[in-house]
């Protein structure tokens, strides 16, 4: 039986179910535990949150001391003597790369990730159990690229052709929750199970009908309501595994809920939606705007961007300017127009300066030519040339714009 309670009357020996309050506002990852441990009474008591679910038939339940059996004493009593308080341990620095050098140990992090997540939609097709521990490995080394240069794998994972889109895009949901969860401040493990959360994300849409997965075309009323299903046949996947988490399976149940409500499958509004959840939500979408897809071409990164931020009520504000910091207001790939009316492709981002990327100029629209790529950095480069606005690339036939911000055979390294 669950009992809520305020948290200051949580104590050693009470089975914690779950924190009423925003996720962040509390500093575990893990919320159903036997609280055993005085160094983690003290954490949640300090907490933000004021009051806690508690279940009564897996602990303690409220009670005075003297009616406690002598067997709920002995669980509830600290112990002798209690053990100093561990210090944090210390952060873990990694030596950060150039965007180029990421680059060729991304496209290596990419092709493996696709392979794992290919095998792990097709054991569940085969009614498999996922052990979610068995991803953590990959998570690590996605993580681990992140952290040296966020833009490297995040751009390369954008593209994917439609073939491989179900699962290249748990690979790039995955470093994108982990790129936003490094911006707002998460430390290394917060960013891992992030970064699981996002790659165990669609593991639903495994179990979906084929033909509708990847129909080329809109999907009818019917069809939508069976995919709508996803998410929740995500997390029943989740719990009949193991390893999964509290972040994994809240982000797959979660990451289409809106902040006004109009999400599914529970239309969670505001604060009743994870903030993991919430994170999940605008990284699932940008990837999923941003690629081909079995029935349309992905938007440029740029515009994709602009239109989200057009969306009111669909994305948390806070979480999507964060996103924005992470990936740049003009992403790896977007097409940029110039005062000068050059156009140019970003090819790499200034985390000190987002308005200001690096461009490779290729086309004038006063000659309507291509002209021979200039590398411009607008941060650093003495230029009166500035950005006038984004381009689609389709306005001017451009077909092969990828290639001019990653080398051809890199991309099919990644594959």
């Amino acid at each position: 039986m669950l009992k809520r309670i305020e948290v200051n009357e949580l104590r050693l020996g009470m089975h914690l179910h779950a924190f009423d309050g925003p996720w962040m506002d509390h500093p575990f990852w893990r919320t159903r535990f036997v609280v055993d441990d005085e160094a983690d009474l003290k954490k949640a008591r300090a907490s933000a949150v004021r009051h806690v679910w508690i279940n009564v038939a897996q602990g303690l339940d409220v009670c005075a001391p003297e009616q406690q059996t002598p067997q709920a004493a002995a669980v509830a009593a600290p112990p002798s003597p209690p053990p100093p308080p561990l210090a944090p341990p210390a952060p873990v620095r990694r030596a950060s790369t150039s965007f180029q050098e990421e680059m060729q140990q991304a496209a290596a992090v990419v092709k493996k990730g696709r392979r794992a997540v290919v095998s792990m939609f097709t054991d569940a097709r085969l009614g498999k159990a996922l052990d979610a521990e068995q991803c953590l490995p990959l998570v690590e080394e996605i993580s681990s690229s992140v952290f040296r240069n966020p833009g490297a794998l995040v751009s390369l994972a954008r593209l994917k052709t439609a073939d491989d889109y179900s699962y290249m895009h748990s690979v790039a949901v995955c470093a994108l929750m982990v790129a936003l969860a490094r911006q707002l401040g998460m430390d290394e493990e917060q960013c891992r199970h992030a970064g699981l959360a996002g790659l165990l994300h669609d593991l639903g849409k495994a179990v979906m009908p084929t033909l509708v997965l990847n129909k080329p075309g809109k999907l009818t009323d019917d069809e939508f309501a069976v995919m709508k299903t996803h998410p929740e046949r995500g997390h029943g996947l989740l719990l009949e595994g193991k390893g999964a988490g509290e972040a994994a399976l809240e982000v797959c149940l979660h990451h289409h809920e809106k902040l006004d409500g109009s999400g599914y499958p529970h239309k969670l509004v505001g604060e009743q939606i994870h903030a993991l959840s919430r994170m999940g939500a605008v990284c699932d979408v940008y990837d999923a705007i941003t690629s081909n897809r079995p029935y349309k071409a992905g938007w440029d990164p740029a515009e994709s961007i602009a239109r989200m931020a057009s969306w009111k009520g669909h994305f948390d504000p806070t979480m999507f300017q964060a996103f924005v910091r992470s990936i740049g207001i003009y992403p790896t790939g977007s097409i940029i127009r110039m005062s000068s009316g050059r156009i140019g492709v970003v090819v790499e981002q200034n985390a000190d300066k987002l308005s200001a990327p690096v461009l490779k100029l290729f086309f004038s629209t006063k000659s309507n030519m291509p002209i021979t790529p200039v590398r411009l950095d607008l941060a650093r480069d003495h230029t009166m040339d500035r950005i006038a606005g984004r381009e689609a690339p389709e306005k001017w036939g451009f077909k092969h714009v990828d290639d001019l911000w990653i080398d051809p055979d890199l991309r099919k390294a990644a594959k």
